[in-house]
């Protein structure tokens, strides 16, 4: 029984999942029986999907032997049964069956995650060696591009032209055998031949710095020369003051007025300069001094420099006092607009001498910001002048200056830019500012060289060079201008009084006996003027201004009353005053009504050459109220006549000489008086 068994002994396996065929057959070299069972060699030689195939297969005859067990242990079968045990058995085999698939399927997945890691390693490799030579072909880019963007140092001197060069250099330099058809050598001959002309420039400046070196020395030898004899000069200088005050040669003086010049804008510097020439060639009496602050001057005409450490302070200054307290809005704009009205620090003053003591002082300021010249009157008289009230505005510095030249108020800057200056900082007008800063009349900048485009070119008769001409021209004006005034401030003070001033020279003008005589005279205001119904007319015609000076003059004879508006310019006496007359007498007449009024307005407002005396013809307006009292007298003489037309004493009895008493369909009275014959004639 022991030997059936051995024969029917099956021969022995040996399960093998790796190493060599050799390895497996040296094992087996004692046993010729076993038989080596390789799985990788069965893996390679299965496909998976037999072994899928094989797995389901295998599934279903499990399920179908697991149900034929659970029939039979329904139908009565015992545990250990043969039928059971049997199929028990077959199902065994199969789970082997599914684990021998189970254990080549992860085999399978082991290979293929093996065979992926090494696909992904050589792709690495690949990669890596495709970012190296990316690298350096960037690195080849960037050091192709710095070689095309390298710039030579030769590049950036300034050598001479080719032509030049040839011209020139020497031969042994040139080389023109090998240069000009090689340009690299061209260069290198160009570089040579800049060199070698740098070369004697160098010595050049050598011996230029040695000789200025000796001239400096000279020159420092000079200076103590001269710095020594300064102080001599100095006391010399000293010691004939009294000397040039005698000989009224001022060069102490002028010294210093030209020392300060310098730090003068340039509009005061061109006006001292005419002003002064003027004055030392045609007026002995005009004198120019420049005042103000010298220092405040000397550090505005400093470069920005050398104040930026003080604009540096004051900027902090200014930081720690914004954060104290916060500038609000109006404050802000008040600061600008006196930062824009800035004046220079350094003014300039004139003074017009007259024969009878009398000085207009003329003081010029210059507006920095506005590019501007402004002017401010002061008239000082040998003895006091006395109060008179008609006189207000005679003398007044703020109307002294008016209209100069025709229309030039002097109220409103005449650099057209300055309008979009004031716009940013809220100024309505300059008109606000004049009395402070001055009067920009067009004059004042045609005297300091400065040229504005005007809106009415003709409104100024000067026009806006200046030159001596014009120099001498405006100081002529501005004398003539102080003497009528003055003249009339004595006149004003005899008609407050009522008597009408005639000189000797003017007597012959009117008849030795004036009865009418003049009762009132006033000053009026321009809006006095514009209410009343007398002046409406004078309104219409333009021929009165609210630059003009206005006057009301009452001339009286027994219960006649002629009320006179009288329209002063400031030209006086260039421009004849106008006269607007109204007769109370017998009801209200004026020159619209009656034809005789109208000529009385005409003999005193037309026939200025008749009028105006000797020159240059101060009495006019005096020699005007005179006619105007000999006018009323022969108008009531010979009105009165007219309207009595009864014998009988009469309200205003016959004192002057006519021929004709009415002349004409208006009956016109003889208003024209002839000397010396004494009558009165039509014209």
């Amino acid at each position: 029984m022991a030997s059936e068994v051995l024969k029917k002994r099956k021969p022995k396996v040996l399960r093998s999942e790796g190493g060599t065929p050799e390895m497996k057959r040296g094992r087996g070299e004692g046993d010729q029986d076993i038989r080596v069972y390789n799985e990788e060699a069965v893996l390679d030689n299965r496909s998976p999907e037999q072994d899928y195939e094989q797995y389901k297969d295998k599934c279903d005859v499990i399920v179908k032997l697991m149900g034929e067990i659970q029939e039979l242990k329904v139908n009565g079968a015992k545990e250990g049964s043969v039928e059971v045990e049997e199929r028990r058995r077959e199902c065994c085999i199969h789970f082997v069956t599914l684990k021998k698939l189970n254990r080549l399927a992860h085999m399978r997945l082991k290979k293929g995650r093996d065979q992926t890691q090494e696909a992904k390693q050589r792709v690495d490799v690949l990669h890596l060696q495709l970012q190296n030579l990316l690298y350096e072909v960037m690195h080849l880019q960037k050091e192709i591009g710095k070689c095309l963007e390298f710039k030579s140092q030769h590049e950036e001197i300034e050598l001479v032209s080719t032509d030049e060069f040839f011209n020139e250099a020497p031969s042994e330099i040139s080389r023109p055998h090998l240069t000009k058809d090689d340009p690299h050598q061209l260069t290198l001959a160009r570089l040579d031949w800049e060199l070698e002309q740098r070369k004697r420039l160098a010595e050049q400046y050598k011996t230029s710095l040695a000789s200025k070196e000796k001239i400096l020395k000279g020159i420092e030898v000079k200076k103590e020369y001269l710095g020594n004899l300064r102080p001599g000069l100095q006391s010399i200088m000293q010691a004939s003051l009294p000397l040039q005050e005698y000989l009224s040669m001022p060069f102490e003086h002028v010294q210093k007025q030209a020392d300060v010049a310098r730090h003068l804008p340039p509009p005061l510097y061109v006006l001292l300069v005419q002003a002064s020439a003027y004055g030392q060639a045609c007026d002995k009496n005009l004198s120019v001094f420049i005042s103000g602050d010298v220092d405040e001057a000397k550090a505005l005409s400093k470069p920005r420099e050398d104040s930026q450490d003080d604009e540096s302070d004051s900027d902090a200054e200014e930081e720690q006092n914004t954060k104290r307290r916060r500038p609000t809005v109006g404050g802000q704009l008040d600061d600008k607009r006196k930062e824009m009205l800035k004046r220079h620090p350094l003014s300039l003053c004139i003074d017009l001498k007259c024969k009878d003591g009398s000085v207009l002082h003329l003081f010029f300021y210059y507006l920095m910001n506005l590019n501007i010249l402004t002017v401010k009157a002061k008239v000082s008289t040998s003895s006091h002048l006395t109060n008179v009230i008609s006189a207000g505005e005679l003398l007044n510095a703020s109307t002294l200056l008016n209209c100069l030249y025709t229309g030039d108020q002097g109220k409103e800057t005449p650099n057209p830019s300055n309008r979009y200056q004031f716009d940013k900082v809220g100024i309505v007008t300059f008109g606000d500012y004049v009395g402070d800063l001055g009067h920009p009349y067009l004059w004042v900048q045609s005297l300091g060289g400065l040229q504005f485009p005007s809106d009415n070119p003709e409104s100024v008769g000067a026009g806006s060079k200046l030159s001596a001409s014009h120099m001498e021209h405006t100081m002529k004006l501005l004398r003539s201008r102080l003497q009528a005034r003055l003249a009339l401030h004595k006149q004003f003070i005899s008609l407050e009084h009522s008597i009408v001033p005639v000189s000797a020279e003017c007597q012959d003008l009117f008849p030795a006996k004036v009865i009418s005589r003049l009762a009132r005279w006033s000053a009026i205001t321009y809006q006095e003027f514009e209410e009343m119904p007398m002046a409406q007319h004078v309104l219409k015609a333009g021929l009165a201004h609210e630059t003009d000076l206005f006057f009301m003059a009452v001339v009286e004879r027994g219960t006649a009353r002629l009320n006179a508006i009288v329209v002063l310019n400031p030209r006086y006496p260039d421009v004849t005053p106008l006269f607007s007359l109204s007769l109370m007498w017998k009801g209200e007449r004026t020159g619209r009504t009656d034809d005789n009024l109208r000529a009385m307005e005409s003999e005193v407002n037309v026939f200025r050459a008749e009028l105006q005396g000797p020159r240059p013809g101060h009495q006019l307006l005096t020699n005007q109220l005179q006619r105007l009292n000999v006018c009323l007298d022969v108008y009531l003489e010979t009105e009165s006549q007219v309207c009595d037309g009864m014998e009988g004493p009469r309200e205003f009895p016959r004192e002057k000489m006519c021929l004709r008493t009415a002349r004409g369909p208006n009956r016109l009275k003889p208003f024209k008086y002839n000397h010396p014959q004494g009558f009165f004639s039509h014209r």
